[in-house]
């Protein structure tokens, strides 16, 4: 068996997915679903834009116990991380609240928009992702521009069983120690599915003594990031009753992290702050701590030809930056009640989904949809980033395709969205005084104090496509799809205005800007052989306005908070691509190579955009004898030299990794051992896209894994 590969059993999944909604008793004919099992993840040959489709070998293969640094191995895919806790979704140089992630079909909402807010998510409770490369507004709304990860679990097991497992994850860099148990029942229409997670880990190891921050130099004690330990803590139960042609779900689940910053690195550099305190596992201040509750009751009903779903969701994201009580100004005193409370946000969020699939012919399928959202953040806290607001979105779709011969198929859509929000205005009575004391004019201080002006906003858009895909045989597919995207501007777009000591600078919103809009070009082309796959994808996306932190040149006036970064709108070009390969050597031995590159540009300003991604090639080797396999990789980062103004250029690496997995007889069941080493050779190298690249602390150096799997599966009468 080989890395990133559907398994059998995701095929017999989707044959009983398929079955418990369309019954024996219904005439309906399903569109293709092709499952490969090559390094390369499958992927959905039926669409127009590239999905890859990732299943349980390949997220078992590279468990890092975070979802996004395990997907990062995939072409077109980058991990932003924050430290060794903390990570989230890039996809071709795209983030933040440009990439939609939903778990069983609602959205995931939190502070997605900031550097330093990590995806609260237990990657152990994935069993399936889906991943849309490029624009996906079409079906997915606003946030949905750069793509989407689609998390779904397994449809339940066809006999009545009792089931379950147990996970136990190692780590050497940080002294991670990690574990999960599942417990799950079918009987007869009902299905039951609990989970428990929880992962502890220490300040990670960096091959270096010291880094450089705002021009001084900070030691790193026995090459560990202090305060970079953490705690992870998520729990998450389902409910599921299937009768004929009814499905109704309720999930439930909570995530809860708890991580240090690295002190050197957050407020005013201090190399005391950074002296080893002989405790590598404590969490002291500054830390983030954030907590992700969603409920969600989902229903589907089967009526002729019809598939109807409706889709309820609630979540509450609650965010806490805290930090040992300090002022800029000298008459602000500290708050009685949470002294340490920097800066909190409570996002609440409602949402509604409903999706109505037609299949009238079985060329032809029809599908429509309204989703409706409501938010509103509150916050607390002795600084100030973000006020409060309110924000309503509701959008409606139609798409169509339409496969007239199994060789041609079409496929398009449009959608509408329209969003509403009310951002609440704040005042700083102490930045008021502090200016009063420096004698600055009345006019100026009444226009700083007013750190948020009330903002009352409606935006309206449209998102369309179209696309071919064209199959002539069976070992070759070409596709194309052309499309407009927008997305509504975020609260944080529109009306931040403080200073984020976790991202080193003064962020200003404008209040007076546009939906972010642009065009895309997907193309791709798919060669599937005996021995021999090849797979080519790239893209051209041009934006009208697209929205981004610049540097603007002046300094701010708040004390201690440096140059101003304005959120502002410049045309924007994106191209690039990925391109993977793979050949079977001999019968259990097969080479496969991938590489990624992305291209931006500010055509304003002439130069390329922030957070671009470099190039990078990944070269594996893998020898799977039976159910054992064995891998070595190498992975070539290009150095990125094409940056924004004022970002850092980032050098190039090489990285040398490697790999087992195997079974182990155990009574009925078997024991799934994986063995990873990451950075074998200890190198020194960057993420051009971690939020600590600014002041060059590397990535974690040489680390081994253990993840040891135990299922276990009793029948029921």
């Amino acid at each position: 068996m080989r890395i990133g590969y559907i398994s059998g059993v995701l095929s017999l999944c989707i044959s009983a997915n398929a079955y418990a909604l369309y019954p024996d008793s219904l005439k309906v004919s399903l569109p293709e679903v092709v499952v490969t099992n090559n390094y390369m993840s499958g992927r959905n040959r039926a669409e127009a834009v590239p999905v890859e489709v990732i299943g349980q070998e390949f997220l078992r293969e590279f468990h890092s116990g975070s979802l996004m640094q395990t997907l990062g191995k995939l072409p077109g895919i980058q991990s932003m991380d924050i430290g060794s806790g903390f990570s989230k979704p890039v996809i071709r140089g795209m983030g933040f609240n440009r990439v939609a992630v939903t778990e069983n079909g609602i959205r995931q909402e939190g502070q997605q928009w900031g550097a330093d807010h990590g995806l609260e998510i237990d990657a152990f409770n994935v069993e399936r992702v889906e991943v849309r490369k490029g624009p996906a507004s079409l079906q997915y709304g606003s946030d949905a521009m750069g793509g989407v990860l689609e998390i779904k679990q397994l449809p339940p097991p066809l006999d009545n069983q009792l089931f379950g497992e147990v996970n136990l994850l190692g780590k050497t860099n940080n002294n991670l120690l990690g574990g999960s148990a599942m417990l799950g029942i079918k009987k007869d229409s009902w299905y039951i599915q609990t989970r428990f997670t929880e992962q502890h880990f220490g300040d990670y190891r960096v091959p270096t003594d010291s880094i450089v921050y705002l021009t001084r130099q900070i030691p790193i004690y026995n090459r560990r990031m202090k305060n970079t330990a953490g705690i992870e803590r998520d729990a998450s139960a389902s409910v599921s009753y299937r009768k004929l042609t009814y499905q109704g779900q309720l999930f439930l689940s909570n995530a809860y992290q708890k991580v240090g910053f690295f002190p050197g690195a957050h407020g005013i550099p201090d190399a005391s702050r950074v002296e080893d305190d002989g405790n590598s596992r404590d969490i002291d201040l500054p830390y983030s701590k954030v907590n992700h509750f969603k409920a969600q009751f989902r229903q589907q009903l089967t009526l002729g030809k019809n598939l109807v779903e409706w889709n309820l969701g609630y979540q509450n994201n609650r965010r806490e930056e805290r930090s040992l009580f300090h002022t800029h100004y000298g008459n602000q005193q500290a708050p009685v009640i949470n002294p340490d409370l920097e800066l909190q946000f409570t996002l609440n969020t409602f949402s509604s989904a409903v999706k109505w699939t037609f299949l009238q012919h079985e060329n032809w399928k029809h599908t429509g949809g309204i989703d409706l959202q409501y938010q509103k953040n509150e916050i607390g806290g002795y600084g100030f980033l973000l006020p409060r607001y309110q924000r309503e979105t509701a959008g409606s779709y139609y798409m169509a395709s339409f496969n007239p011969t199994g060789v041609l198929s079409f496929s398009g859509g449009v959608r509408f969205d329209y969003g509403h929000i009310d951002i609440r205005p704040f005042e700083d009575i102490y930045l008021e005084s502090y200016l009063q004391q420096r004698g600055y004019s009345e006019e100026t201080i009444r226009f700083y104090k007013q750190r948020s002006f009330e903002t009352d906003r409606s935006f309206a858009n449209y998102a369309a496509s179209v696309g071919v895909v064209y199959t002539p045989s069976d070992k070759h597919t070409a596709k194309i799809n052309i499309g407009r995207s927008f997305r509504l501007p975020g609260a944080n777009e529109l009306a931040s205005n403080g200073v984020h000591h976790g991202t080193f600078r003064h962020e200003q919103g404008d209040a007076t800007l546009d939906s972010e809009q642009g065009w895309q070009l997907d193309m791709g082309y798919t060669f599937h052989g005996n021995s021999f796959r090849f797979e080519l994808s790239p893209f051209v996306s041009w934006f009208t306005n697209y929205i981004y932190l610049q540097p603007t040149g002046e300094w701010s006036i708040l004390p201690h908070a440096g140059q101003i970064y304005r959120y502002t709108g410049v045309e924007a070009l994106f191209t690039g691509g990925e391109i993977s390969g793979e050949v079977d050597i001999l019968h259990d031995l097969t080479l496969a190579v991938s590489g990624e590159y992305v291209y931006t540009y500010n055509l304003e300003a002439h130069t390329a955009l922030s957070f671009s991604p470099p190039a990078s090639v990944r070269t594996n080797l893998s020898y799977h004898p039976g159910e054992t396999r064995f891998y070595l990789e190498h992975e070539y980062i290009a150095a990125q030299n094409r940056i924004a103004r004022n970002e850092d250029p980032t050098p190039g690496a090489q990285l040398f990794n490697a790999g087992a997995s195997f079974s182990i007889p155990w009574k009925k069941n078997k024991l799934e051992v994986t063995i990873s080493a990451n950075n074998l050779f200890d190198t020194r190298y960057y993420n051009h896209l971690s939020f600590y690249r600014k002041i060059e602390i590397p990535e974690p150096g040489r680390n081994f894994q253990l993840l040891i799997k135990i299922p276990f599966k009793t029948l029921l009468k």
